[in-house]
């Protein structure tokens, strides 16, 4: 079964991807994506001492949609979940879960790998990083 979602609750890595676990597949490839506390920018090391993450949901929600779609018309996969968690993170706390069954392991890694970069480029979902003397929104990766 494809899910997408957003939410406020800390999330629960194993949980999202056991959703996905269809008896014909053969492997779940998960990415764990979570809050960091260094980030490099303009070449320094900036120690980051929380996150802020906002989302046009109503946009964020379609946009995840195609992504689960596209994904399963390109790559030989059964099931595709996303969460992404909106509010306040803290260091360690798990932003973003993608889980991507498969009958083999390969599809399944191209797909997650792609997934997260389409979701960082695509989706209406944006960052804050909050350091001990100020803050700055980060932006989205682009396109590889």
């Amino acid at each position: 079964m494809d899910f997408y979602e957003l939410t406020t609750d800390v999330l629960e890595v194993g949980s999202v991807a056991r959703r996905v676990v269809p008896p014909e597949c053969g492997a779940t490839v998960t990415l764990d994506g979570y809050a960091r506390r260094f980030t490099k920018k303009d070449g320094k090391v900036i120690e980051t001492e929380y996150l802020v993450y906002e989302a046009y949901e109503e946009m964020a929600l379609k946009e995840m949609w195609k992504l689960v779609e596209k994904a399963k018309t390109d790559f030989a996969i059964s099931n595709v979940g996303i969460v992404h968690r909106i509010g306040r993170l803290e260091i360690g706390e798990t932003s973003v879960v993608i889980s991507v069954a498969a009958a083999h392991r390969r599809d399944a890694f191209a797909a997650c790998e792609w997934l997260i970069k389409e979701l960082k480029r695509t989706v209406p979902i944006w960052k804050k990083e909050v350091y001990a003397d100020g803050e700055a929104w980060s932006e989205g990766e682009a396109a590889a």
